[in-house]
């Protein structure tokens, strides 16, 4: 069953209030790993389901082909996150969560650079209409 544009959001504040949370304790500069696996700790903790490194096959003439592409964080099936620990955000990570978003159907994912003083400045919300 899909989620409302309503469950949605919710979900979304709690994930964002979550990274929050794991920013501060852990600061910025550690690998993109450590704070996947702390912001799915902190989730499941709050009662969402995450999947991590979840493969994602790209659907070519009806068939499914597994092309290597894999998610960093998928939240309550409806929102995908890309994890980065980067000294700054390219355009080239906006095209993977793109991809990403495309590909897994979902229409709303956060692309987040933990190495960043304050971590509101290291997430980017975007939308995807399909």
């Amino acid at each position: 069953m899909s989620k409302s544009k309503e469950e949605i959001e919710l979900i979304a504040k709690q994930l964002v209030d979550s990274m929050l949370a794991v920013h501060r304790e852990l600061g910025p500069g550690l690998l993109e790993s450590t704070y996947q696996a702390c912001l799915a700790y902190e989730l499941h903790a709050r009662g969402i389901e995450v999947r991590c490194e979840v493969e994602l096959p790209v659907r070519y003439k009806g068939l499914e082909i597994e092309a290597g592409y894999r998610i960093d964080m998928l939240v309550a099936d409806c929102i995908v996150i890309e994890n980065k620990s980067v000294q700054a955000l390219v355009p080239i990570h906006e095209a993977q969560l793109l991809t990403y978003m495309k590909l897994s159907g979902c229409r709303l994912g956060f692309l987040v650079n933990w190495n960043v003083p304050l971590i509101k400045d290291g997430i980017k919300r975007m939308v995807n209409d399909l």
